[in-house]
């Protein structure tokens, strides 16, 4: 334990963790799906520059500072775990997953890239398939914190 949150400050900052990744959630559910429609309007279209606005938005706005601060709170309660906790499988399943979470981000920062390049040569079914990565990683990630098996 590098330090010994307790009480209400340790509350809070799970609090302020859960609220940022709700936020950054909800980025990595619609930012997919603004590209499966983007991938199907024509290049330079009027719809596809407003889909670049709108993307740039999510992710300036939403996405990059609830990253951010899901990362920085996830830390502090890190730092605030038990030596015994980091033995646990749930955690290191847990911490895979948001891994996993800022790939897709990288990812998403990437493609939004590429739209703006006029570079996208992915289908509107890729960025559907792509959309459902955060969901399998976010239930497993509530099922791991929740649960906990394998503690």
């Amino acid at each position: 334990m590098l330090w010994d949150l307790s009480g209400e400050l340790w509350l809070w900052t799970k609090a302020l963790h859960i609220i940022c990744v709700m936020a950054w959630m909800a980025g990595h559910f619609y930012l997919p799906r603004l590209y499966v429609y983007h991938a199907q309007e024509p290049e330079n279209s009027p719809t596809g520059e407003t889909f670049k606005v709108m993307e740039r938005r999510l992710l300036r706005a939403i996405m990059n500072p609830a990253a951010v601060l899901s990362l920085f709170f996830g830390l502090i309660l890190l730092g605030n775990l038990s030596e015994d906790a980091w033995l646990s499988v749930w955690l290191w399943i847990k911490l895979v997953c948001v891994t996993g979470l800022f790939i897709m981000h990288f990812l998403n920062m990437k493609w939004r890239q590429d739209f703006l390049a006029g570079r996208n040569r992915r289908s509107h079914k890729f960025y559907r398939v792509a959309n459902e990565v955060p969901t399998l990683l976010m239930i497993v990630l509530v099922i791991m914190v929740v649960v906990k098996p394998w503690e």
